[in-house]
């Protein structure tokens, strides 16, 4: 089940369902998973239309897609990612719910062991160049917008306001992600895995390195063919387990975590044992289809 809220993040979700075409995709891959060109031809539409519906319903959480072989090549297999969605709408008895609030630039990581393809830019231009992890330490970095590598890991410490009497609720974290292929490739799935203080909180694979079309806030300047866009991704950690876009992703909950008074410790990683090495992308404001850096929210009462 997915539990959505009237929050923006929940944008794509909604999207997703305001759409006749995909509401009938969705009919359909209740039934079975099917690959783009069966669907095409079901509802007697091109693929490449019937592409561009599969990426929304990808983006609102509601279907995922894996590549299988089959006889005669490889094809994209398209399946249900939930059975039920279930909104809270907000009313009078809602509670005022208590947040610290940090955006977090991507370029401000604190640690990092990224090997090539990799790079990092501005809104204005590329930080050195392609494929050199040196230019990761550059001082401009701090300016950078979006940062992409092939495996290893990037790590950002967020401040801790939690004061003494401030109990911990939830935390929930709000990023654009996608995998990173030489050049982009939307069928090439990556493995990326999320911690906290040192804590798993569990992996996510990322479909593809979208390029096929550019990014909504994409520059002027950014080159087609290289990553365009990814997919908003939030993840909640509770009391009952950590969670990606409402699906349980772990079962590490709040008590699992050690608490440092002066901040947290944030790791995005692709690892080497991984299934799928695929690179990470991280777009942030001015980049991707969102043109939002990292968003880390603390709930308490």
């Amino acid at each position: 089940m997915l539990k959505a809220t009237t929050d923006s993040v929940y944008l794509p979700l909604y999207e997703a369902l305001a759409s006749e075409v995909r509401l009938r995709i969705v009919q359909m891959l209740a039934v079975q998973p099917m690959n783009i060109k069966e669907i095409a031809h079901e509802l007697k539409l091109s693929s490449a239309i019937i592409t561009m519906h599969i990426r929304k319903l990808e983006a609102g959480g509601l279907i995922r897609t894996q590549l299988v072989r089959k006889e005669g090549g490889t094809h994209k297999m398209c399946s249900l990612a939930i059975e039920r969605i279930q909104i809270d709408l907000p009313h009078s008895g809602t509670p005022q719910r208590h947040v610290y609030e940090s955006v977090i630039p991507i370029g401000h990581y604190t640690e990092f062991d990224i090997h090539p393809t990799c790079g990092l830019a501005t809104k204005e231009k590329v930080i050195g160049q392609f494929d050199d992890p040196r230019y990761f330490m550059e001082p401009e970095r701090m300016h950078a917008h979006i940062l992409w590598f092939g495996k290893g890991y990037v790590e950002y410490r967020i401040p801790n306001y939690l004061l003494p009497g401030q109990q911990l609720e939830e935390i929930e974290i709000t990023m654009e992600l996608g995998s990173e292929a030489p050049g982009a490739n939307d069928n090439w799935p990556s493995d990326i895995r999320f911690y906290l203080n040192n804590v798993p909180l569990g992996q996510w694979t990322s479909p593809g390195d979208y390029g096929s079309s550019r990014g909504r806030y994409a520059p002027d300047w950014w080159w087609t063919g290289l990553n365009q866009y990814g997919l908003l991704k939030v993840i909640r950690i509770q009391e009952d387990g950590t969670f990606i876009d409402g699906q349980l992703m772990s079962e590490t909950g709040l008590a699992d975590l050690p608490l440092d008074r002066n901040h947290w410790t944030l790791r995005l990683a692709v690892e080497e044992d991984s299934t799928h090495v695929g690179g990470l992308t991280i777009y942030g404001e001015g980049f991707g289809n969102y043109s939002q850096d990292l968003l880390y929210r603390v709930y308490y009462r």
